[in-house]
């Protein structure tokens, strides 16, 4: 069985918090299932409080076939890499700041940022005197940016490392949606 990167939305009420928390969380496994005990180990303070909100295997982006290779293997053929881009914004009169969450292909942060402002998420959840997440370095509302490779735990990143390689007719990944007990994957 082939292993596969997964995109897991982990949700959780920590004790002495008055909403729902949740991060991503990016793992290499052959099923989403094995991911758990690493799940616990990143969200310590969830205990037993712990779901997933939502996940996705990740095998294309940007006209990129993603695949895991051994870290041995891996050669440097593509110029480009996976990053994860977590957009910020406001909608006028709702007290909240709403995330958009995207995974890009691109040959460096720059050239993720631009795509990432040319989502409808960028271009609608802005206006005048809402930009407290203006980063100074992208000048885009840009909550976090990261290479995914450099996000993954330790023991990981020394075995494995994302593959990408142009592709054609990729189909878009399934998203996952719903409330998952851990206990039930």
């Amino acid at each position: 069985m082939p292993l596969k990167l997964f995109m897991v939305l982990i949700g959780c009420k920590p004790i002495g918090r008055h909403t729902e928390q949740h991060d991503i969380y990016f793992g290499i496994a052959n099923e989403l299932k094995e991911l758990i005990p690493e799940f616990i180990q990143f969200w310590p303070d969830a205990k037993n409080k712990m779901h997933i909100d939502g996940w996705r295997e990740v095998t294309q982006a940007n006209g990129q076939a993603i695949s895991i290779v051994s870290r041995a293997n891996k050669n440097n053929e593509s110029d480009h890499q996976l990053y994860f881009i977590n957009l910020g914004g406001y909608k006028k009169d709702i007290l909240e700041e709403f995330h958009y969450k995207l995974i890009i292909a691109a040959v460096d942060k720059a050239a993720a940022i631009a795509i990432s402002k040319q989502t409808a998420f960028f271009q609608h959840t802005h206006f005048e005197n809402a930009n407290s997440h203006i980063d100074d370095k992208y000048g885009v509302d840009v909550d976090d940016i990261y290479d995914i490779e450099d996000i993954l735990i330790p023991t990981t990143k020394e075995k494995y490392a994302i593959h990408l390689q142009p592709a054609v007719d990729l189909l878009e990944d399934e998203l996952h949606l719903g409330y998952f007990k851990l206990n039930t994957l």
